[in-house]
């Protein structure tokens, strides 16, 4: 079965440019792929970190506005560095120029991050597993140890300024529990010794707005999407050592919902596609330097020309090695293969491709080519 394809898209920055260039870059892929018939643009949020997508509504409202048909969202708005009512208000806004076509993405990465930062100051855990698996031609390697990436002290004080001082995130579920009912019109807030009626507007009654949750572990997020009959996006591009464990959770724990009626799974994949394999495997050469600078540095730095990057070194290679793996990479019949391998075993709905070149018209021509094979 060919299932839909849409787009993953960080904004990256490139070695030797800037942000206006990166979002200049992201509207006209998000042209193209609307041409290519993708069915989705979807953008990250992330911080302190050479991509341009730090703010995700702001940015699907220019692609929006810049294309016709093509949904666009975000994947995802980090709901520990907001209020569920901000994020209604922005995406009813958007919803309300764009009415149907807008995804509101949410995770808990920003808590993720708090928690790991916790974990890694108090009692170490016991060693995660280190095998490599094989299934049915996905790999599935260990998973990566972010302990000391969590105990880097720029990084610390980086992430701590994404917040109010002294605030206090909700938890995950109750966040996603309030969005739902914002937009339903049931909001209410609990007061000692009354209950207030609380309408976001705009925002309530936006019924295309339905959260689509992002996961990456066994955790909360692929069990709240279940319990609440939501679409959950399994991260195998970040964690692929988890990726599979999550869908299992997300369908075991999943119940009928007015959004949906059966399970909706949604896998990512970081592809490179090339005219041939050679190509492809140079302007790949470089990502394994892009990832250690996000998990050995203090942030993504900007993509490097693989023309003139110097081989990482063995150490360095073990940092990135689950990463690189688990890239696909090269012509077009050799990444739609491994594709459809990811598609069978996870069974998923929907595959949502992030790709990352040095050069502009690498990215598109890579992903024109995965459009054209995949048959779009």
């Amino acid at each position: 079965m060919t299932v839909p394809l849409s787009i993953l898209d960080l904004s990256p920055i490139s070695e030797g440019a800037d942000a206006a260039t990166a979002l200049r870059n992201s509207v006209d892929l998000a042209q193209r792929a609307e041409q290519w018939g993708y069915q989705r643009y979807w953008v990250a949020e992330h911080h302190f970190a050479a991509v341009a997508s730090a703010q995700p509504a702001v940015l699907i409202g220019q692609i929006a506005a810049a294309t016709n048909t093509i949904r666009v969202g975000a994947a995802a708005v980090q709901l520990g560095q907001t209020t569920a009512i901000a994020v209604v208000e922005s995406f009813g806004i958007l919803d309300a120029f764009h009415p149907g076509r807008i995804d509101l993405g949410v995770g808990r990465s920003g808590q993720r991050r708090r928690e790991a930062m916790n974990d890694a100051a108090s009692t170490p855990k016991p060693e995660p597993p280190t095998e490599w698996r094989d299934v049915g031609g996905v790999v599935v390697p260990p998973p990566f140890d972010i302990s000391a990436q969590m105990r880097n002290p720029r990084l610390r004080a980086k992430l701590s300024v994404l917040q109010q001082p002294e605030a206090v995130a909700p938890d995950f579920a109750d966040q996603v529990g309030d969005i739902l009912a914002m937009i339903g019109g049931s909001y209410r807030i609990v007061l000692a010794d009354r209950t207030v009626d609380a309408h976001a507007t705009p925002g309530e009654g936006a019924a295309a707005l339905t959260p689509w949750v992002f996961g990456s572990s066994r955790g909360q997020s692929a069990q709240v999407a279940g319990a609440r009959g939501l679409p959950f996006v399994a991260s195998y591009h970040i964690t692929p050592a988890t990726a599979l464990d999550a869908i299992d959770v997300y369908r075991a724990a999943f119940r009928p919902s007015a959004a949906l009626a059966e399970p909706y799974v949604v896998v990512s994949a970081d592809v490179v596609v090339a005219d041939d394999t050679a190509a492809a495997r140079h302007l790949a050469s470089s990502y394994g330097h892009w990832v250690y600078s996000i998990r050995a540095g203090d942030g993504a730095v900007p993509y490097p020309d693989p023309c003139s990057v110097e081989p990482l070194s063995d150490e360095q290679l073990q940092i990135v090695k689950d990463r690189t793996a688990t890239q696909f990479v090269g012509d077009p019949d050799e990444v739609v293969s491994k594709l459809e391998n990811l598609q069978r075993v996870t069974a998923a709905d929907e595959l949502v491709i992030t790709s990352v070149t040095h050069d502009h018209s690498d990215r598109l021509h890579s992903h024109e080519l995965l459009a054209k094979r995949w048959g779009l």
